[in-house]
């Protein structure tokens, strides 16, 4: 009796392991998110109208133009870990804030991806894939969609002369998916 129960203990142990095992498996890789695109489409921060008798506005002058967000540096993806396209674009907006702006963006979605701006060179092929970590960087949040266009607020403490590119990180794994070099406008 006692030699048919270990076995079937043995058994039991085994299948439960491996359903814990492909459990954690499955939450850490996430394989589902390779087939499912999320797409964002956020308009470019709006115009501010500048009131009339505004400071510096002469009495009586006329309503001077909306200010209008202006491009100090941009940048094109190019692909890391997975396909990358779409452009990166930093930008003053009228208040004198900065936002991060990426265009038609589209790559692969994946467990944790983050949006970074980084002091690392932008590299082609494989060694370019984990450098974005070594040095500076911000994460201005998670990624908001795998596809479109997208505004990230940059926070008023970050130096932006410190940094000179974007990547689409992926946290878990450590590797960039893809990355734009940033050229001032």
């Amino acid at each position: 009796m006692e030699e048919t129960k270990r076995p079937r203990r043995i058994v039991a142990g085994i299948l439960l392991s491996a359903v814990l095992f492909l459990g954690g498996g499955l939450y850490w890789f996430q394989p589902w998110k390779l087939w499912q695109d999320d797409s964002v489409h956020e308009a470019l921060p709006a115009t501010v109208p500048v009131p009339p008798g505004a400071p510096g506005t002469p009495p009586g002058a006329p309503s001077p133009a909306p200010a209008e967000p202006k491009t100090v540096a941009e940048g094109t993806f190019i692909s890391h870990e997975h396909t990358t396209t779409g452009t990166a674009k930093l930008i003053r907006l009228p208040d004198g804030s900065h936002t991060l702006r990426l265009e038609d963006l589209d790559t692969s979605n994946g467990p944790d991806l983050r949006v970074w701006i980084t002091d690392a060179p932008v590299k082609d092929g494989v060694s370019g894939w984990r450098v974005f970590d070594d040095g500076k960087y911000v994460s201005l949040g998670k990624l908001k969609g795998n596809q479109g266009d997208q505004n990230y607020a940059v926070p008023p403490s970050v130096n932006l002369t410190d940094y000179s590119s974007v990547a689409i990180w992926c946290d878990r794994f450590d590797v960039s998916f893809g990355a734009a070099a940033l050229t001032a406008v």
